[in-house]
C-alpha cells in the first residue's frame, strides 16, 4: 500500500499526488504502462462526454466529466515530469502568461470598444507570439486532428479574417450548386478518386455556407444525425408492431414506414409546441 492520507475533500494538489502514486513504484500496473499515445483517444472521449453534459444541461454530470478531463491533463503532465520535461505548474504558468498577453485590454493599457476589436487584437497577438508571418500560416496551424467539419469551419473562419469570404448568401448557394454539378459529373464518370475529391469540395462548400450565415456545421450535422436516429427508431417500432423484420423488407417498403414515422414525429412536435 502506498503512503497516502485519505481526506473528506481533495484539491488539485491531491490529484497531482494521486497520479504520481499511481505511476510510481507500488502503484497501478496499468497506469504505469500508459504513454501519451496509448491514452490520447481517452482525452477525446472524456472531452466529448463533458460536451454532452453541457448539452444535457446536467450540472452534476458536467462536474464529474470535467474531473475526468482534468485527470487527462494531470496524467499527461506527469508523463512529461517523469522525463524532466515539464510539470503541471509549468502548464499553468504558460496558460496564465498567454491569457495575460492576449488580453492587453484587461491587463494592459489598450482600450477596446467591442468584441470584434478583442478578436482582432487576439489574432494579431497570436500570430506574433506563434511566429506566424502569413495568413496561410494561420490556416495551416489549425489542428489536423480536429473533426473534419470543425476543422473546415475553423479554416474558413480564418480565411474570412484575412479578407477572403463570400460577398453574400447568394454567392454561397451558387458555390454549393457549382460543386454539386462537379460532383454529379465525377459520379457519372465513375472515377472513385475524383468522386472523393468532389464530394469533399461539396462538403467544404456546405461548411462555408453554414459559417457564412452563422450556423455551426458541426452542431447542425449532430442535430441531423440525432433526428435520423429518432426517425429510424420510430420506423423500426412501426415495422416491429406489424410483426415484421426490417431486413426482410425492400427499401421501397421501408420508405412507407419511414414516411409514417416522419408524420408521427411531426405531429408530436406540433402538439408539444
Amino acid at each position: 500500500m502506498v503512503d497516502f492520507q485519505q481526506k473528506k475533500h481533495y484539491s488539485i494538489d491531491d490529484l497531482i499526488d494521486i497520479v504520481r502514486l499511481l505511476r510510481g513504484e507500488g502503484g497501478c500496473p496499468w497506469d504505469r504502462e500508459q504513454t501519451h499515445e496509448s491514452i490520447k483517444s481517452d482525452f477525446i472521449e472524456e472531452t466529448c462526454e463533458a460536451i454532452e453534459a453541457i448539452d444535457l444541461k446536467d450540472t452534476e454530470l458536467l462536474r464529474e466529466e470535467l474531473g475526468d478531463v482534468l485527470l487527462q491533463v494531470v496524467f499527461h503532465c506527469r508523463i512529461e515530469e517523469e522525463k524532466s520535461s515539464f510539470n503541471f505548474d509549468d502548464v499553468c504558468d504558460e496558460i496564465c502568461q498567454k491569457l495575460i498577453v492576449r488580453h492587453p485590454h484587461v491587463f494592459g493599457e489598450i482600450t477596446v470598444d467591442s468584441t470584434g476589436e478583442v478578436l482582432k487584437n487576439w489574432d494579431a497577438i497570436k500570430m506574433k507570439t506563434k511566429g506566424q508571418e502569413t495568413y496561410t500560416d494561420t490556416l495551416e496551424s489549425v489542428a489536423k486532428s480536429l473533426p473534419a467539419l470543425m476543422r473546415a469551419q475553423k479554416v474558413g473562419k480564418r480565411a474570412m479574417r484575412a479578407g477572403m469570404d463570400f460577398r453574400c448568401a447568394d454567392d454561397v448557394i451558387a458555390c454549393i450548386s457549382a460543386e454539386k454539378a462537379e460532383f454529379d459529373k465525377a459520379f457519372a464518370e465513375g472515377d472513385k478518386k475524383h468522386i472523393e475529391e468532389e464530394i469533399g469540395d461539396l462538403l467544404f462548400s456546405c461548411v462555408n455556407a453554414a459559417r457564412h450565415i452563422g450556423i455551426d456545421a458541426e452542431l447542425a450535422l449532430k442535430a441531423s444525425t440525432d433526428k435520423f436516429i429518432k426517425r429510424f427508431s420510430v420506423t423500426e417500432n412501426l415495422i416491429i408492431s406489424d410483426k415484421t423484420d426490417m431486413k426482410n423488407l425492400s427499401i421501397e417498403e421501408i420508405d412507407v414506414y419511414w414516411d409514417k414515422a416522419k408524420h408521427i414525429i411531426n405531429s408530436e412536435e406540433i402538439e408539444n409546441d
